[in-house]
């Protein structure tokens, strides 16, 4: 039985790329599309059942996965819907707070949701090497992690930049809240020990790049993954909604969850 997709957003560059890969994945279905009001005619070209809510075009449960890529008020409303229906929903929004991600975790006990920064398997696989790297170098080695992204990205540092951040601090046991540093500016003195500078770049179209640098005496070490297209975020997306249509309630899962079921697996 393929599984069907409904798609939050889904007049965004995201949603559109998302869509265009549906079409050809024999597995999936499209069976719903939500966005803004205003959005609905381009929408309705599709023929398939859209509307400004989720309720609207949601198939009898569980009989659809949910895909999100909104904003942190939207995709939290697509989370409380899922938690009421029993829908599973996957979501790729960046910019949530602390409280709201607390309000995932609670709407995840009752159904499965799937949340990531960043759904790039290569950045998650980046994520799980990282801190090998950074207990290896040692604290005498200055870390700094710089991003760049298209001139229309609302959050900033990136979402994918603080996960960065905080897999690093965790590997020296640092804070990161107290470590990051995201402005210099004027006469600041020498950079702190405990210091994890986290520099945001914004222009064009530039759809993501990431550089991770270890500063030692006489050398730099530098880690960069660049996203081509949005097609590598997508892929993933649905990598997620097919592994957690088969996933139980109970945590907010996410893309370690998800590669460390698939590196067992024969």
């Amino acid at each position: 039985m393929n599984t069907a997709i409904v798609i939050v957003g889904a007049n965004g560059q995201m949603g559109k790329t998302l869509a265009g890969l549906i079409a050809g994945e024999p597995d999936l279905a499209l069976a719903g599309l939500v966005d803004r009001e205003e959005h609905l005619t381009a929408l309705a070209a599709s023929g398939l059942p859209t509307a400004d809510t989720l309720e609207a075009v949601l198939p009898p449960p569980p009989q659809a996965v949910i895909i999100d890529f909104s904003t942190p008020p939207v995709s939290l409303e697509s989370a409380r819907m899922a938690a009421k229906t029993g829908h599973a929903l996957v979501i790729g929004t960046t910019g949530f707070t602390d409280e709201q991600i607390r309000q995932l975790r609670a709407f995840s006990e009752k159904t499965p949701i799937f949340w990531s920064s960043n759904m790039s398997v290569g950045v998650n696989v980046l994520l799980k090497i990282l801190p090998d790297l950074a207990k290896a170098l040692g604290e005498k080695y200055d870390i700094e992690i710089v991003e760049l992204h298209h001139n229309r990205k609302k959050d900033s540092p990136s979402g994918t930049a603080l996960m960065l951040g905080e897999c690093l601090a965790q590997a020296r046991e640092w804070d990161f809240s107290a470590a990051r540093c995201s402005s210099r500016d004027g006469i600041i003195g020498g950079r702190p020990e405990k210091q994890i500078g986290v520099q945001a770049v914004r222009g064009g179209d530039v759809v993501g790049v990431h550089t991770i640098y270890f500063f030692g005496r006489g050398e730099r070490i530098e880690l960069c993954h660049q996203a081509h297209s949005r097609e590598n975020f997508a892929q993933g997306a649905l990598r997620a909604a097919r592994w957690i249509s088969g996933q139980k309630p109970g945590k907010l899962y996410g893309m370690r969850d998800m590669l460390h079921v698939s590196a067992r697996m024969p």
